[in-house]
């Protein structure tokens, strides 16, 4: 396990909590502490500049990689516009590749299915089933996951 995801399962801890994620903000993720990690998480290269919602859950095994993004897609909105609550659901063994970007609606939940793969660079702003393998811009099913 890395230092970066060490950090991010010690942002856990009550009293550490404030000291780790104020290191991971130094060190360029941001991961809130309402975010919901399971085991196993892994942070290739770091994982700088990333940065997750505060209500995403991830599974077990989740690899984000450098420059992701999991937030709301209409943070523009005034607050009397948007809908209360929403998040994002990451199943278990799920990749989201570098600089991708999955944005959910205020209100809603997105899910990327357990063992989905999100292609670098990707846009998604939909749903992915488990199993698929989504790329582009916005993204799309590209292939199924063996």
């Amino acid at each position: 396990m890395s230092f970066h995801e060490r950090l991010v399962y010690v942002a856990k801890v009550p009293l550490l909590g404030r000291v780790a994620n104020a290191v991971l903000r130094v060190l360029g993720v941001n991961i809130p502490s309402g975010v919901v990690v399971g085991r196993g998480l892994s942070l290739p290269h770091g994982a700088v500049g990333l940065v997750v919602h505060e209500r995403t859950v991830l599974g077990d095994n989740v690899k984000l990689y450098q420059g992701v993004t999991l937030g709301r897609s209409d943070t523009h909105l005034a607050p009397d516009v948007t809908r209360p609550g929403g998040r994002i659901l990451v199943g278990d063994d799920v990749v989201i590749g570098a600089s991708a970007t999955v944005l959910f609606r205020s209100g809603e939940t997105l899910t990327i299915g357990d063992r989905a793969v999100v292609g670098a660079n990707a846009l998604v702003l939909r749903s992915v089933p488990a199993g698929e393998i989504w790329a582009g811009n916005p993204a799309r099913r590209v292939a199924t996951r063996e």
